[in-house]
């Protein structure tokens, strides 16, 4: 009587196993260098104060991570093919300009994170460099989406060393309970800004079209359906745990000392001396996993999203001659940044913030584009949103908007 219950669960058990990816993965690669900075930032300079942006964060990501997957599963389109043709060519041209000049700023912060964590194992940045941009671009352009990957998935679950960081910089855990409940920030332009980079950070606009476009790669249908929302529950927690934990690990030992930070790297030094060169190593460790992996993620996406756009051919397991235009614009991507990072005195801090603080901005019109397409019958038949799924992704919308309003009033204010 209890082996068909068992039988089923190892089979159910297998199937997840092997449709296990791209939830995990776009959930992951949000905690790249650019969001290890902000974290960092966020939690040097306000402690654990920031920490409760993550409640909501979770939440909207949730909702519209499934958003693309079902999107993906049921039309086999990418959200740029969707775009495209239902909101036409100019809406598509401003959306893809301003998330291809920010995926350049995000993938010169990544090269950036490769240069700042292995300078602290005494590596110079002429050697980790080009030598990070050379694996990234060997990987996508000579390997095939299977293998790709797995090499994903190992990079994801290197991420929990911020667990460790964490932990070892012994947190007050009522503090941080006290914090979320009753979080006591000013608002200003430089606490709304930074709320804005969490939240752009947290909810990046491409990660809308690397999901929807991994989920068709991998050849997904509606019959895996829950499997895939399993697998999207499990990024997305995995996203807030890790930027939870470098928010402590900074709020623990920097915000107290009241140490300012203007990058991941200067964390990982600061946290040396106070808890200890291991927590240091460890948390520099995981920012070069962090952001390799991402290196390799957002020029994908980017490539991804703007073949799909204007209608080129896209995918890792498509030789170079059968999307020249996929692999050019990858490759020319991780080119560009790996260079932006070797100029001496290049602007990196403010690449890196006002990258995300873009993200922040497009966000509101990804979102508004996706919604409006998921709710199209013509699009869904009948898988369109429920209504708690719109009442979620116009909230997220607005509160964007409200942000993004305020923080072009405060200045004129004078705050």
């Amino acid at each position: 009587m209890t082996r068909l219950p068992k039988t089923r669960f190892y089979r159910n058990l297998a199937i997840f196993f092997a449709l296990l990816g791209p939830g995990i993965i776009t959930g992951s690669v949000d905690n790249d260098a650019g969001g290890i900075t902000t974290y960092s930032v966020a939690g040097a300079l306000y402690g654990y104060g920031m920490i409760w942006t993550l409640i909501p964060s979770l939440l909207v990501l949730l909702v519209i991570q499934e958003m693309n997957a079902r999107m993906g599963i049921v039309t086999g389109k990418g959200l740029s093919d969707l775009i495209r043709e239902n909101a036409g060519v100019k809406v598509t041209f401003f959306i893809f300009v301003g998330l291809l000049l920010s995926n350049i700023g995000n993938t010169t912060t990544e090269f950036a994170g490769v240069a700042g964590s292995m300078e602290i194992f005494g590596v110079s940045k002429y050697i980790s460099v080009p030598l990070a941009a050379f694996i990234v671009w060997f990987l996508v352009v000579k390997g095939t989406y299977q293998i790709a990957e797995r090499i994903f998935l190992i990079f994801s679950a290197s991420l929990l060393t911020y667990v460790i960081s964490a932990l070892m910089a012994k947190p007050d855990w009522g503090e941080i309970g006290t914090a979320i409940i009753r979080p006591g920030i000013e608002l200003n332009t430089k606490s709304l800004t930074v709320i804005i980079a969490l939240i752009g950070t947290t909810i990046a606009p491409w990660m809308q079209f690397y999901m929807q476009s991994s989920v068709i790669e991998k050849g997904l249908e509606m019959k895996n359906y829950k499997f895939t929302v399993i697998d999207i529950i499990i990024g997305c927690i995995v996203t807030v745990v890790v930027a939870f934990f470098i928010m402590v690990a900074c709020g623990s030992t920097l915000y107290p000392n009241g140490i300012e930070i203007s990058e991941a790297k200067d964390a990982a030094q600061s946290l040396e001396p106070l808890a200890g060169r291991l927590a240091s190593h460890v948390f520099a460790f995981g920012l070069f996993v962090a952001s390799v992996f991402s290196a390799t993620i957002l020029p994908l996406a980017t490539a991804f999203y703007v073949c799909e756009a204007f209608g080129f051919e896209a995918g890792i397991d498509k030789s170079w001659d059968e999307a020249r235009e996929f692999y050019v614009l990858y490759t020319g991507i991780v080119v560009l940044s790996a260079i932006i990072i070797l100029i001496p005195n290049a602007p990196l801090i403010d690449i890196s913030i006002w990258s995300q603080v873009l993200n922040g901005i497009l966000l509101p019109v990804v979102l508004v584009s996706m919604i409006f397409l998921i709710n199209d019958k013509k699009i869904m038949g009948n898988y369109t949103n429920k209504l708690y799924q719109n009442i979620i992704g116009w909230g997220a919308v607005g509160a964007l908007v409200i942000l993004s309003v305020v923080l072009l009033v405060l200045p004129l204010a004078g705050r």
